[in-house]
């Protein structure tokens, strides 16, 4: 059994909850809550499915649901999201539907892409949400791009950028981050730092402090964030988000939190991870975090959590079962949206 692990707390009193949340603030809690159960039900069930071989590949934002479901939440229907490994959450929070997210993992018959995107990597064109991309850093020049198109066409709309610690190294957050100072394009580069690029620990992949502080470089403000104290990350997202929305520019926000679980489903973090990071995680989760601030504030009970938890399993074994019954794509579907020009 597993040694019960003392939960670090969340730092507010009622009423500064209240108020950093904004009106209905209260309510936000309990619906982030519901929406990390929901996520800590499909990353359990999707893990063990990709052990039983039954779909081939997960990411699991275990560990990353505070920004995730904030930024979900805080965000508008027509501002859009360019998506690292983990947001799927945010895709989900937005109105996309859990059973043709499962249909993607599935790769069936039903997934919008019909099995052309990798595992784990799918688009959401309804809810504004980029595929996304396994090669290091490239949505953050993406992301840039839509925010750039949405100054030309006077679009009040706001990109979010989501990358890693690692990405903060690659060509494309230069170049990104420069062009949106350049520009003050209405952006919001969301560095989910936690503390790990696949196996490397971030003190190996940059010199800096802070992550934070290379915004400075670029002209634009830089801020770190406990990524797993979801009031935090949901009143700082919201005021990126504002200014700009506002015309002021881009924010570099870095949310420090934990990997709970190992980089993918091919991952082994036992053979480069000290061993007590569990241990530290488990402090850190953003789930016990708000469930703990929630029950003794008396605005849930463990009747109503259990309550939640079973509807929520009983959601994602639904849309399980439904992607299970569904057959592969046609062999046809490999030269839909091809054009074939004939030679002379």
């Amino acid at each position: 059994m597993t040694e019960p692990v003392a939960t670090v707390p969340l730092p507010y009193r009622r009423r500064e909850a209240e108020s950093l949340l904004g009106p209905g603030g209260l309510e936000t809690l309990r619906t982030a809550f519901r929406w990390m159960l929901r996520a800590r039900a499909l990353d359990a069930r999707m893990q063990a499915l990709q052990r039983q071989g039954r779909i081939g590949f997960y990411g699991a934002a275990t560990g990353q649901e505070a920004v995730n479901i904030a930024a979900g939440l805080v965000s508008q229907p027509g501002d859009w999201i360019a998506s690292g490994l983990r947001e799927q959450l945010v895709a989900l929070v937005r109105g996309h539907d859990l059973t043709t997210y499962v249909h993607h993992l599935f790769a069936d018959a039903l997934d919008p892409a019909l099995g052309r995107n990798m595992p784990c990597h799918p688009t959401a064109r309804e809810v504004h949400y980029l595929a996304m991309s396994s090669v290091i850093g490239t949505q953050i020049s993406h992301a840039v791009g839509l925010a750039r198109a949405a100054q030309y066409r006077h679009d009040p709309s706001v990109t979010l950028a989501f990358f890693g610690d690692g990405a903060t190294s690659s060509n494309d957050f230069h170049a990104g981050l420069n062009f949106a100072g350049v520009w003050k394009a209405p952006v919001v580069f969301c560095c989910t730092n936690n503390q790990w690029a696949i196996s490397i620990p971030v003190d190996r992949q940059t010199a800096v402090p802070r992550l934070a502080m290379k915004a400075s470089a670029y002209g634009l403000p830089g801020q770190q964030v406990d990524g797993t104290d979801f009031v935090a990350a949901y009143s700082e997202l919201g005021r990126a988000i504002e200014r700009a929305r506002s015309g002021q520019g881009p924010t570099l926000l870095e949310f420090v939190l934990y990997r709970m679980t190992p980089h993918s489903t091919s991952d082994d973090p036992t053979r480069y991870q000290p061993a007590d990071w569990a241990t530290r995680a488990r402090a850190h989760d953003p789930v016990d975090r708000l469930r703990s601030w929630l029950l003794a504030e008396g605005l849930t009970s463990l009747t109503e959590e259990a309550e939640w938890s079973q509807e929520a399993d009983a959601q994602v074994r639904a849309a399980v079962e439904r992607a299970e019954a569904t057959p592969p794509p046609p062999p046809d579907s490999l030269f839909r949206d091809t054009v074939f020009r004939g030679g002379g």
